[in-house]
């Protein structure tokens, strides 16, 4: 307890929120619901726009019904996996929702992952239906399915269901659909219905979300429908957007960020979602002005390439109601600078993967105070129904101001890990996620993430393990020991740097050992940086000492 006498019980944070953002929600059972009653009272808007292409909410509902009814015909059983490998492109949207109508679970999965990551991905969430872009299936999934238990495979060109081709982001050739596989649209505009009897509750698991664990290996959180539903539900209010609004998905949907800021609470709202395949600065702008959207979230890197591009104006932000940061470190600096260049005010956010998504962040109006101590900018408060607490090393809280491991209680918490019950009860233990970062709360009840309690990376928003990079350090025949850490990186935040000690008459340039992983991880992984040393730091009992690592000079 503070001299103040509050404490995270008393919700301090609630005096930061409006009347409406503290009242309390019904969400719908499911995101799906949401859809279909959306589907039902504007059939007309705009559900998706994708460079030049539109589709409404009701062609959206019926393409999607197809997709369902096409998993269905293939065996898809109530509660079976889903794997969607895709950018953001309407195909995407049409995946989800399809996988949704036939009772299934789905399994996002980044596109940068290497074989071995999709493999892993794929076995352990014991996919049975894969949807991927066809190039990707006629270059290295169509191998790397084999063997697993995927039977049905759709495949999606990503050039479809628009006309533009902008060779700045679509920079690969037209492919047709493979013989082993089904074209997405083609089962899209069958014109079949949805299955019946395959209506999903609040309970299902709509997601299996994968994130990296303290073994280095990932592993999927489960975002129940409810989970879902109820963070779109408090974004739609929260956000004070009028209905119908567009929200531009910056994140990507593969991300849970984009998944839920971005598609769910736009379709919670009968908005419309605005697509532009992936991430390049130049179509990013053109598409502000294009679609004039009032919402966006990304990570802070998103923002400095946008305000760094040469054609860049104050007209390109000028829709905005509201803009949302998350995933990787806001710096105060930036969120000062783009305000006075471009107008909008940059709202810090919190969330994880466990916690389906933001569980704290700026209230629209709001500013983020910085600590004066540390410069760290808060990353918002959390919502009515969430209670965050500071814990010490024992699991009890500590008092306001005083640092330690933040905890999170609240509908969006995931009820665990799929099928590691040890890793869920370690985790959440009845019920509240230990979130592993460290941080603190002020007495008006602003949230500060201060460092993390383990070793995970943060990559420009991206969460890399060290474990999961050096093994792949170690399968090479020229290293003996290796050791991975985040170093400080102007424009990602952090970057991912390797040290490495060499077996006696090996040799292995550090450009060869980055390229080594560049060909095995995902791009975010891989180490931009490798060191050699003669021996790495040990402790007394042979443990590498990753914090000596970190401090070595040249790395701070």
């Amino acid at each position: 307890m503070t001299p103040s006498g509050l404490t995270y019980e008393d919700k301090p944070w609630l005096a930061q929120l409006t009347a409406a953002q503290r009242a309390p929600v019904s969400p719908p059972e499911t995101l799906l619901h949401a859809f279909r009653a959306a589907a039902c009272e504007v059939p007309e808007r705009t559900a998706l726009a994708y460079f030049d292409g539109r589709l409404t909410y009701a062609e959206t509902d019926a393409l999607s019904d197809a997709v369902a009814a096409h998993l269905a015909g293939r065996g898809l059983r109530h509660g079976d996996r889903v794997a969607v490998m895709l950018q953001n492109t309407p195909h995407y949207v049409l995946a989800l929702l399809g996988a949704w109508k036939a009772g299934g679970t789905v399994v996002p999965v980044n596109p940068m992952y290497k074989e071995g990551e999709v493999a892993h991905v794929l076995a352990d969430a014991e996919v049975s239906a894969l949807v991927c872009s066809d190039l990707a299936w006629e270059s290295r999934l169509r191998a790397t399915a084999q063997g697993t238990g995927v039977h049905t495979v759709l495949t999606a060109c990503e050039r479809d269901l628009q006309t533009r081709d902008d060779a700045r982001v679509l920079d690969f050739a037209r492919c047709a659909p493979a013989p082993d596989a089904t074209d997405l649209l083609a089962a899209a505009r069958s014109g079949a219905p949805a299955p019946a009897g395959r209506e999903v509750t609040g309970a299902d698991i709509a997601l299996i979300s994968y994130t990296s664990g303290t073994s280095g290996a990932p592993k999927g959180a489960m975002n129940t429908h409810a989970n879902i539903s109820f963070n779109a539900e408090r974004q739609r209010v929260g956000s004070g957007l009028p209905e119908g609004s567009t929200v531009f998905a910056l994140a990507p949907l593969f991300h849970i960020t984009g998944m839920v800021a971005q598609l769910s609470g736009c379709l919670a709202n009968k908005g419309t979602l605005a697509l532009a395949y992936r991430f390049e600065a130049g179509v990013v702008l053109d598409a502000f002005l294009e679609h004039r959207p009032a919402f966006t979230v990304g990570p802070s890197t998103a923002f400095m390439a946008l305000a760094a591009h040469p054609d860049v104006t104050r007209e390109h932000f000028s829709s905005f109601r509201h803009i949302s940061s998350g995933g990787a470190p806001l710096p105060p600096a930036l969120v000062d600078e783009f305000r006075a260049a471009f107008g909008p005010y940059i709202g810090n956010g919190y969330g994880l993967t466990e916690c389906t998504a933001p569980c704290a962040s700026v209230p629209p109006g709001r500013q983020a105070p910085v600590d004066p101590a540390s410069g760290t900018l808060a990353v918002g408060v959390p919502g009515p129904d969430t209670l965050v607490r500071i814990l010490d090393e024992a699991g009890s809280p500590v008092p306001l101001t005083e640092q330690g491991e933040i905890a999170v209680r609240g509908p969006q918490v995931v009820p665990g890990y799929w099928r590691r019950p040890e890793a869920s009860a370690a985790a959440m233990p009845d019920g509240e996620l230990r979130t592993g970062d460290i941080g603190f709360m002020d007495e008006d009840g602003w949230l500060y993430v201060v460092d993390r309690k383990k070793d995970m990376i943060n990559a420009a928003g991206f969460k890399v393990w060290p474990r999961e990079v050096e093994d792949v350090l170690y399968a090479h025949p020229a290293v003996r020991e290796a050791a991975v850490v985040g170093v400080p990186h102007a424009y990602r935040g952090e970057t991912v740097k390797a040290y490495v000690s060499l077996r006696g008459g090996a040799e292995a340039a550090p450009e060869e050992l980055s390229a080594y992983c560049a060909e095995r991880l995902a791009a975010y992984k891989y180490p931009r940086e490798v060191e050699i040393l003669a021996e790495l730091p040990k402790t007394t009992s042979g443990k590498i000492l990753r914090r000596e690592l970190r401090s070595r000079p040249g790395d701070a």
